[in-house]
């Protein structure tokens, strides 16, 4: 390990001697007194090209603000949620043939597996039923419709039959009590007259089992048809297809209805995802309710922690939070994700501590079921402050040194005095030297602070922005 670090310092050291320009030389004086090379002024500016940073793999960090002295750092870890986990079974007993392999990405709507199921063709054959009986159901209530106009008209005739013998037989009474007319016309008129009114009370009679029978038809056709509509959702239950799209007319066989045409179930997935598990091999049987395909959807994740419950009475819901990932998981060192603070229902009496629960804002490559992060939480009060990660800070001797980038030069750091204060053991206020958003070299930091100690000027000081003032305080 230590001649690593020799080596190291040793490769710095001939970098940067190879970046430095040599003085130009004076030229001699009128006299001829010779020449005089003149010192070079004072620099805390270490040049760093990218030859260097890939060497020594120099990272930076970015200063922001940070509210450090409240701020509560819990460690967890990604779990699914619930939801992001679903299960294809099979609906019915048959032979099962899957369509894709483990840990295959699959769409909204793209197939899973296909069931070759006697249920379903058996439910064809039922539907097929239901169906022929709502036509013939159907058939009967509209031919009542004729029927009902024809005997409507027979019944008027009747009706106006009887109304024309009425009016006779009064006017042969008037006659027979004029003293005129012979008595058979008139028998013979009323025994007409009885007849007429004794056929439209038939009539009558046959209108009332007519309606009768209509509406036995049309409550039969309504039954047929909450048949077959039951039977269609059924259906569509079995075979995940709607029942709308079920009647529709099929492409292969012209104008019969795609149950009718269906030869096997053909599964479909509810939701993208990804094919975590294959229950059951392509050719083999299943049972009803069996595993055949399970997907996950990987960006589902929630974040699971668990808090002192001695910090109980500073946490609430809606807090503040973000989780940071562990080091390495992120190619930037300050990646992060907003996140909603829930409080758990129970608390571990054993261990003392309380579950926390973190909604993340949005989706990262690296939050994934099981991994291990941190959870940051803001309490309430204190302030915000400038503040970079503790790895930024190193020491020679026994004063704080950190490298800023120089703003006005990418391929330049300053060596500065870190002015330090408070800090929570992963973040650091600083009090002076730095503006939000200047860049802190975070690894290589301790190279550069071994490659530059021994070129520190004495009997001064350098200022933030690279200027060197002798001697101490001023």
């Amino acid at each position: 390990m230590r001649l690593a670090t020799i080596a190291s310092v040793v490769t710095v050291l001939l970098l940067l001697t190879g970046c430095r320009r040599e003085a130009p030389a004076q030229p001699v004086n009128a006299g001829g007194a010779g020449s005089k090379s003149q010192a070079s002024a004072p620099t805390n500016r270490v040049e760093i090209p990218p030859a260097v940073r890939k060497n020594l793999g120099i990272t930076f960090a970015k200063v922001e603000q940070r509210n450090v002295g409240r701020t509560i750092r819990i460690p967890g870890r990604f779990e699914l949620i619930p939801t992001a986990r679903r299960e294809y079974r099979a609906m019915a007993d048959g032979r099962v043939e899957v369509l894709v392999s483990q840990y295959q990405a699959v769409q909204a709507d793209a197939p899973l597996y296909r069931l070759e199921s006697s249920r379903w063709r058996e439910l064809q054959e039922q539907l097929n039923t239901a169906q022929a009986g709502v036509l013939q159901a159907r058939a009967r209530s509209e031919s009542m419709g004729p029927l009902l106009t024809a005997h409507a008209d027979h019944q008027r005739t009747l009706r106006d039959k009887v109304q024309l013998w009425t009016e006779r037989l009064g006017q042969l009474d008037a006659i027979r009590e004029a003293g005129g007319g012979q008595q058979s016309t008139f028998t013979e008129a009323r025994g007409t007259l009885k007849d007429a009114e004794a056929d439209l009370a038939d009539s009558i009679e046959q209108g009332a089992e007519l309606e009768a029978r209509k509406r036995e038809g049309e409550a039969e056709l309504q039954a047929a048809i909450a048949r077959f509509e039951l039977l269609l959702d059924t259906a569509a239950a079995l075979t995940g297809v709607p029942a709308d799209e079920l009647q529709k007319p099929s492409a292969e066989r012209g104008s019969r209805p795609r149950w009718h045409t269906l030869s096997a179930i053909e599964v479909r997935a509810a939701a993208p995802g990804v094919a975590a598990s294959i229950g059951a091999a392509s050719g083999s049987r299943v049972q009803e309710g069996s595993l055949v395909v399970s997907t996950v959807q990987p960006e589902l994740v929630r974040f699971h922690a668990r808090a002192l419950q001695a910090d109980l009475g500073r946490l609430r819901d809606g807090l503040p939070s973000r989780i940071i990932p562990p080091k390495g998981a992120a190619t930037d060192a300050q990646a992060h994700i907003p996140a909603t603070l829930t409080l758990g229902l129970s608390a571990d009496p054993d261990d003392r501590t309380l579950e926390l629960l973190a909604a993340p804002q949005r989706a990262e490559v690296w939050a994934r079921a099981g991994v291990s992060a941190y959870l940051e939480v803001t309490t309430e009060g204190g302030s915000v402050e400038l503040a970079i990660p503790l790895s930024c800070i190193v020491r020679d001797g026994a004063t704080p040194i950190l490298f800023r980038r120089d703003p006005s030069d990418p391929d330049k750091v300053i060596r500065m005095n870190a002015d330090v204060g408070a800090s929570d053991g992963l973040w650091v206020v600083l009090n002076s030297g730095v503006r939000e958003g200047d860049e802190i070299v975070l690894d290589g930091v301790y190279q550069l602070m071994l490659a530059t100690a021994s070129d520190a000027p004495k009997g001064g000081h350098f200022h933030s922005d690279g200027t060197f003032h002798e001697g101490g305080d001023h």
